[in-house]
């Protein structure tokens, strides 16, 4: 009886272990928590149901907040990675820093010290690239723009080049302030995350 308590009780250990170490966390701003929508029709959401509908047995973590940097989620990230132990980590800040003019080199710095500290704990990660409304000058867009191929050819980390491809400029897909995606967009913001994504898991 007691060597049968003791196998259920390693079987059980080693359950939540799996469990932990298939935990899928994103870290974003405010379209990634669904700003402006119903967060069960946001695209981490949509993520979740595509990958139980295709058999992944990973648990999504939202830690999105609206308005948040990369300073944000540098500062949060610590605490994140200890509590849930992901297997992959996904990245998605930098448009608040510059919609803010934030220089492109503090960007890099926050982010390649994101992406550091994640795969420390052993965990994947995918980058997810931004890009800013012409606005804000040709100089300042293509540096802004660069900083995450960059950091993710340096760290080594899976990149998707803009996740508003193909929804940033649309006015169908986008919400009357120009910066969010409609609902009707959530979708094709997972399509452009889903082939980056997939050969990780």
């Amino acid at each position: 009886m007691r060597a049968w308590l003791k196998g259920c009780c390693l079987a059980l250990l080693l359950i939540t272990q799996q469990a932990a170490a298939q935990t899928l966390l994103v870290v974003g701003d405010s379209i990634s928590a669904g700003l402006g929508l119903d967060t069960s029709l946001g695209w981490v959401s949509l993520l979740d149901k595509r990958l139980k509908e295709q058999g992944f047995d990973y648990q999504v973590v939202n830690a999105s907040i609206s308005g948040d940097t990369t300073a944000g989620g540098l500062a949060r990230l610590p605490a994140l990675l200890s509590e849930q132990k992901p297997k992959l980590v996904v990245i998605e800040l930098g448009g608040n820093d510059g919609l803010r003019g934030m220089a492109p080199m503090q960007l890099q710095q926050n982010l390649n010290a994101m992406v550091q500290q994640s795969q420390k704990v052993g965990a994947k990660v995918v980058i997810l690239g931004m890009k800013l409304p012409p606005n804000y000058g040709e100089r300042y867009t293509s540096a802004f723009a660069a900083v995450f191929p960059k950091v993710a050819s340096e760290t080594g980390s899976a990149l998707v080049p803009f996740l508003l491809e193909g929804a940033a400029g649309v006015p169908s897909m986008m919400q009357p302030d120009g910066i969010h995606p409609t609902a009707s967009a959530q979708s094709r913001l997972l399509d452009n995350v889903w082939p980056t994504l997939k050969p990780l898991l």
